[in-house]
């Protein structure tokens, strides 16, 4: 059994909305899905970034359509891996208090798997020997008269951002075709985020992303970063101390701290400005000192008794 780590790229179908299954034979031919079920405050699917934005425990059905029927006794197994190069071999798992909470409990479902299968009664859950990976297991069914999809209710049982278990990692959804001998027919993968406002963490993510330099897109979708005025920039050539650069910043206190360390840095430079020369100042001579208006006697250190 394919452990998920080749599973990581899609073989095929970039222009398809959805998850979608490609596949490596002309049998069976990459076909797009046409969508997720309509969004709504719980579930939300990201044309632009491919990702899945979801409410922790919420049904996510996903609609499966394959160009012709696969060999008899395939199923359709479904798996989380971790996004990021450094993260990647590690497991998929929840965080110790969802996995004790009582409510997000369910019998014949163990407690550390993130992705379970509703509403199935032949769902089988895997933990492979070698990589420890977890995964869960359908069998392929045929779609209903009348429709060219089968649905799977998919559902995520932990947070991306809890403690213990996704910890903010990103991660992604592999959903692979096989035959009954193990052998892969199709996969098609697809970003998750469980959170408590889909709609907005996709928006914001969207948003960052139209935002984000061309080489930083690179870098996020995984490609090497092009070489350009970014990477000159970071590497510190610019010498220009007139340029202008625009800094966001997440949270009002700490943009007020940054707002004050600039405030103080241009006070500095407007008070440098003003002086007259930045060399050494010359030692005035005892019989230039100025005397002071009210008419009394400045003293100076010699004079000082006793001063040391």
């Amino acid at each position: 059994m394919p452990n998920g780590l080749g599973a990581a790229r899609d073989a095929g179908g970039g222009g398809s909305r959805m998850p979608s299954f490609s596949t490596r034979s002309d049998r069976y031919p990459t076909t797009p899905l046409n969508a997720f079920s309509p969004s709504s405050p719980s579930l939300q699917y990201s044309r632009d970034l491919k990702k899945l934005f979801c409410q922790l425990g919420k049904t996510c059905p996903v609609l499966v359509k394959v160009g012709s029927s696969p060999p008899e006794g395939s199923f359709i197994r479904a798996m989380a891996v971790y996004m990021k190069s450094e993260h990647v071999a590690e497991v998929v798992k929840r965080c110790p208090h969802h996995e004790r909470a009582p409510e997000y409990r369910e019998d014949g479902v163990p407690a550390e798997h993130l992705i379970r299968v509703e509403g199935n009664k032949h769902a089988q859950y895997y933990s492979d020997m070698n990589t420890k990976r977890h995964s869960v297991v359908i069998p392929y069914e045929t779609p209903q008269v009348g429709s060219e999809f089968s649905t799977i209710l998919y559902s995520f049982m932990c947070n991306s951002s809890c403690m213990g278990g996704m910890n903010r990692r990103p991660i992604q959804a592999i959903l692979t075709l096989e035959s009954q001998e193990g052998k892969l027919l199709g996969r098609r993968s697809f970003g998750v985020r469980v959170c408590a406002c889909p709609g907005r963490d996709r928006r914001m993510e969207e948003e960052n992303t139209r935002k984000a330099p061309r080489g930083e897109r690179s870098k996020r979708a995984g490609a090497p970063p092009e070489n350009g005025p970014e990477k000159k920039l970071m590497a510190g050539t610019s010498k220009n101390t007139e340029d202008t650069y625009t800094l966001e910043i997440k949270g009002l206190e700490r943009y007020q701290m940054f707002k004050m360390i600039n405030d103080a840095l241009e006070f500095r430079d407007a008070q440098e400005g003003r002086k007259p020369s930045k060399g050494p100042q010359k030692t005035r001579k005892r019989g230039n000192v100025p005397a002071p208006c009210s008419g009394k006697r400045l003293l100076v250190k010699d004079e000082a008794g006793g001063s040391n």
